[in-house]
């Protein structure tokens, strides 16, 4: 590629809505890459736009960066993705989101009743917690879903 289409991290920030900090910080975690300049100045190919959308895509669809980068890594490094190889990864994510948003409506449908955190505060709790038996079974609300509190081997 021609060194004069690479695009500076600054111009790479602006353009893709974050910080200069937070590309140094995904080129860290190996979700963009870079090249660089004789005087050692970070360039990019312009298709690490797309990616920064999809990680930023990602996090408000609450995968973690480990589910984003692991998606990451099904796309070709060498040259920008085609429209196939964006459909494959949006494959990968498609069961992760419809699992979270069953345990989203789950939680949603259920914050007026008891969500089994131990607290023993309810007056009316349907599912009352004695002696926090719950507790046994781990930290936090154990009658939300896995999926909800992060258990599903993803962070929540």
């Amino acid at each position: 590629m021609d060194r004069t289409d690479l695009l500076p991290i600054g111009e790479v920030a602006a353009r893709g809505g974050v910080s200069v900090a937070t590309v140094r910080f995904y080129e860290e975690r190996g979700l963009v890459e870079s090249s660089r300049t004789p005087g050692n100045q970070r360039r990019y190919e312009r298709h690490v736009l797309r990616r920064i959308a999809v990680v930023r895509a990602g996090q408000r669809f609450g995968l973690s960066l480990s589910e984003i980068g692991a998606a990451l890594e099904s796309l070709p490094h060498d040259r920008p993705p085609t429209k196939r190889d964006w459909e494959r990864l949006s494959r990968r994510w498609h069961d992760a989101i419809t699992e979270r948003i069953e345990a989203l409506e789950r939680v949603r449908d259920g914050l007026s009743s008891c969500i089994g955190c131990g607290c023993l505060s309810l007056r009316s709790c349907p599912v009352y917690n004695p002696e926090d038996e719950l507790a046994a079974e781990g930290a936090g609300a154990r009658r939300w879903p896995a999926a909800a509190r992060g258990e599903d081997g993803h962070p929540a």
